[in-house]
């Protein structure tokens, strides 16, 4: 049952809608989404052109406002687009979300004069990043980064910081180790004034501008006796005396006429935290959380059984992989990283993830097979690792000859499937059947009980995630691995996915448009034939092999159909006895991502990604996003029932930023993919359109049991950690069976069973990290919930960080000691040095020089003084053609300093000095967007 004060602020947040710049697009305002997204773009943008500076090479940006196809271009990754748009936008929903599940805490949006509680959250949540990154955990640093950039970009728009004349950020927002961030007003003193006639443009204080103090506006019910209001005619506190608001938050709101100037403001905030984050984690890592590789940009991830039983399976993994980075050594389809997880019957893991490819070739090759046989295995324990290690949407390829023993992890692994979005294939050898014989019946199959033979549950597991369950003998398996060969090739975008669960005869059609490349369709089935039929008019059957269409190879139950590309209807006609699989794909720039949203329209909308399945019967929204084109609309958009047999069309709604909320006037219940239709303009070789096609691979289903919870805060290792969770159902009465587990292992504790109270119970999972767990590692917590009797289940989804307390606040500090300088005018014949005494005093120690500015060459030496400070000396040298120095130092715990210094050409400059250049905030060259 929800708690009392639970369903006042869900009341409450139905009436108001969110606070803060706007989430939805109107007017002319700047959004959060508008305000993250640029400068993301800019910041991203300045740290390829400092590296390739510092790297000696050409950077350029092409004219005109940028994009990230524009970004990844001058960034030279040109792979890039696709997963660089994907990352912003994960940044932007984890930031507008915050109007969402933290409505009413005004900390979360420096309401309410939360000064002090408002820069914790950043400070706190900037640790948290910087410890993520550290530890290689880009989902997790992603999501805080878009937590606190929300409340950041509330302080402008939210505090009098804009009415107080400011025209730059309040830097100490972000820094820890400044006492204070200027005068407040304090809880007694009087900030704002009745606004008269509706005019509200002065009407905080004439003291309060002068003295310059800070206040913000109090949103709610109530307020303090002569304090400013947030402002807007569903804030209840603007019509108690002084009346009217302060908020900036759109170009209509109450203080409006400083909406554009906050917005600016904000923008410059959002790229100083980025800036400092950036510092911290050094520029590859800094661009690989964004989604900029230099390397290629596809993960592929192993799963594999390492048992005696599988040494011949292991030895076409081998080989397999070694063709892939041979083939692509070098090339844009070069690969960012690789990633196993081995498992047997008596264990699993770890995950080993390996960005350079020789070294995970070299990491195969010592793999053995050894103990276990083909008797049941630690399967899904494995591949949960793999879906929480491994990047959202990645290919995920599980090789085993033996069915799982962990079968109570199916509905965490199903889980995870579905809200990764990561495709799964299993490559099944041996002794397992496709048999449809039955053992310990139940449906859903949560609780190890599975309704399937033994190899069922890889189909089933295989078919939620739009992957295939590929059944081959041992020695055929070389043949099979050709999926892995194109899988590993990018980008490549889904067609047509259709699953058909018993023998009949189809007839199925998609689009291709004119961007597609190394057109490709696979059938799993035995039993089965078919024809293919290209725009033209040309038909082929699988009895062909080699025919006009193209190429057909067949083992066991796998079909590979490598199809020469053309553009406009193809047709597929099938004909089976059995069960089969239809998936068709190719490479395109052309993609999109799909997310259920709850949305709240109220005066400033927003939307949360639902971390759940979404609820059957009642209206639903979709967060559609085309990705990697500029000149693509979106035109229709279906939910097509895995079978074929049901097809529930949307209300399509852009909402700028290739961004359209679909809404269902009633989600259906079942088992569903989303697929959607529309149009790309074409700019050359002559004007028109062109129809595409697209559709999601991960199938999704709907619940009438919904689950939410929610994580306040960060786990601090050894210390348990709460997380409060709401079960809601159509069913009056019964129980609810709970569920918990994590991909770490942590020790945890959670009521097994809870009673429905008017369709609804509360429950607690506590989580405890040990001890000695990095600071950065996080943690991914399922908590399922199954309705009584068993007939439905939904889930939550979090992902949580585990971070130690800091105690070290103070940034490193720079002292330069001598600056030479002999500049002639032409400065390609003369050099100048710099040396510098760096020290983090008695904090956790330098951890990292480099530079950010200045292609020179860096020398560091590192010694203890006769007090017992740690002391680094750095040396510089370069050309007078380069004249700017900007070194960074970061300590152990990721608090930055930086040092800058610049000379003039044709000068000469030859002095000691103890003068300490300490600039704690990189002054970032502002970019054209």
């Amino acid at each position: 049952m929800m708690s009392p004060g639970l369903a006042i602020a869900c009341l409450l947040l139905l009436l108001t809608g969110s606070k803060g710049f706007k989430v939805l697009p109107s007017d002319n305002s700047s959004t959060h989404q508008d305000i993250t997204n640029k400068a993301i773009l800019q910041t991203t943008a300045q740290v390829c052109k400092d590296l390739a500076s510092v790297e000696g090479r050409d950077f350029t940006l092409p004219p005109g406002p940028l994009t990230a196809e524009t970004v990844a271009l001058a960034c030279s990754s040109f792979g890039s687009t696709l997963i660089f748009q994907t990352f912003i936008k994960q940044i932007s929903l984890n930031n507008v979300e915050i109007d969402l599940i933290h409505a009413f805490s005004g900390e979360y949006h420096f309401d309410n004069e939360m000064f002090v509680k408002g820069r914790k959250l950043i400070t706190d949540g900037m640790t948290s990043v910087k410890a993520s990154i550290k530890q290689g955990n880009f989902v997790a640093a992603r999501q805080r980064l878009g937590n606190i950039l929300h409340t950041l970009q509330d302080f402008y728009s939210h505090s009098n910081w804009i009415e107080l004349g400011n025209i730059s950020p309040l830097s100490d927002l972000i820094r820890s180790d400044v006492p204070n961030i200027g005068p407040l007003a304090d809880k007694d003193t009087p900030t704002c004034q009745n606004c008269v006639g509706g005019v509200c443009q002065n009407n905080i204080l004439e003291n309060i501008i002068r003295d310059k103090k800070l206040t913000s506006g109090y949103f709610g019910i109530f307020k303090p006796k002569g304090k400013c209001s947030h402002g807007g005619f569903l804030d209840s506190t603007s019509l108690q005396k002084p009346t009217g608001g302060i908020n900036k938050d759109a170009s209509g709101s109450i203080h409006g006429y400083l909406h554009a100037k906050a917005a600016e403001v904000a923008g410059a905030a959002t790229r100083e935290l980025l800036q400092d984050i950036r510092g911290a984690a050094g520029d590859r890592d800094f661009l690989r959380m964004m989604g900029i590789y230099t390397n290629g940009t596809s993960v592929l991830c192993f799963v594999i059984d390492t048992s005696s039983s599988m040494t011949e399976d292991i030895d076409a993994v081998r080989k397999m992989i070694s063709f892939i980075i041979d083939s692509k050594r070098g090339t844009a389809d070069q690969l960012s990283a690789y990633i196993l997880v081995p498992f047997k019957d008596s264990g699993f893991g770890p995950l080993i993830r390996i960005t350079d490819p020789d070294e995970f070739k070299a990491h195969i090759n010592t793999l053995t097979a050894n103990g276990g046989g083909a008797f049941p295995k630690m399967c899904l324990s494995g591949l949960q690792l793999a879906l929480t290690g491994a990047p959202p949407s990645s290919e995920i390829f599980v090789f085993t000859d033996a069915p799982p023993k962990d079968l109570d992890l199916l509905g965490t692994v199903t889980a995870l499937i579905e809200r990764t979005k990561s495709v799964v294939t299993f490559m099944l050898t041996g002794s397992l059947s496709f048999s449809r014989r039955r053992r310990s019946v139940q449906s859903q199959g949560l609780n190890g009980r599975v309704a399937a033979s033994d190899s069922q549950v890889y189909l089933d597991l295989a078919q939620a995630s739009g992957g295939l369950a590929i059944q081959t003998t041992k020695t055929e398996l070389s043949q099979a691995t050709g999926i892995i060969v194109d899988s590993s090739s990018s980008p490549l975008v889904t067609i047509l996915h259709a699953v058909r669960s018993s023998g009949s005869a189809d007839r199925l059609s998609f689009v291709v448009d004119e961007s597609v490349r190394n057109l490709t369709a696979y059938f799993t089935g035995r039993s089965l034939s078919f024809t293919v039929t290209s725009p033209s008019g040309v038909s082929q059957s699988n009895a062909a092999v080699n025919g006009p269409l193209g190429m057909i190879e067949t083992v066991g139950n796998f079909h590979r159909l490598q199809l020469k590309s053309q553009a406009g209807l193809w047709e597929i006609s099938v004909s089976s006895t059995l069960a089969f699989t239809l998936k068709v794909v190719g490479q395109s720039p052309i993609d999109f991502r799909y997310d259920f949203v709850e949305v709240n329209q109220g005066p400033h909308s927003s939307y949360a990604v639902l971390q759940s399945r979404a609820q059957a019967g009642v209206n639903g929204t979709l967060l559609v996003t085309i990705m990697g084109s500029d000149f693509v609309r979106l035109t229709e958009v279906t939910l097509v029932e895995t079978s074929g047999s049901v097809v529930v069309t949307g209300t399509v709604e852009s909402v700028g930023n290739k961004d359209y909320l679909v809404t269902m006037d009633q989600v259906p219940a079942g088992e569903f993919f989303v697929s959607l239709k529309g149009e790309s303009i074409k700019v050359t070789p002559r004007a028109g359109t062109n129809s595409f096609q697209r559709q999601s691979s991960t199938r999704f289903r709907t619940s009438t049991v919904m689950v939410t919870a929610l994580a306040e805060g960060v786990l601090e290792p050894g210390t348990p950690f709460s997380i409060p969770f709401t079960v809601t159902t159509n069913d009056t009465a019964g129980s609810l069976t709970i569920r918990a587990s994590n991909d770490r292992g942590f020790s945890s504790s959670f009521p097994s069973t809870l009673a429905l109270v008017t369709g609804g119970a509360n429950g607690t999972v506590t989580l405890t990290a040990p001890p000695n767990t990095p600071s950065g590692k996080d943690v991914t917590l399922t908590i399922e919930a199954e309705s009584p009797g068993a007939t439905d289940t939904n889930y939550a989804v979090l992902r949580l960080s585990v971070v130690s307390m800091v105690t070290d606040v103070n940034r490193p500090v720079c002292e330069v000691l001598s600056v030479k300088a002999n500049c002639s005018k032409n400065c390609s014949l003369s050099t100048w040095e710099l040396s510098a005494n760096l020290t983090d005093g008695d904090g956790t120690g330098i951890e990292r020089i480099t530079l950010r500015q200045g292609n020179g060459t860096l020398n560091t030496d590192t010694a203890v003084d006769t007090s017992g400070v740690s002391v680094t000396m750095a040396t510089y040298s370069a050309s007078c053609c380069s004249p700017v120095l900007e070194l960074v130092a970061v300590d152990v715990v990721g608090n930055v300093g930086t040092c800058y210094k610049s000379i003039n050409r044709g000068h000469t400059v030859a002095h000691s000095s103890h003068l300490s250049f300490i600039m704690f905030l990189t002054v970032t060259l502002v970019l054209s967007s």
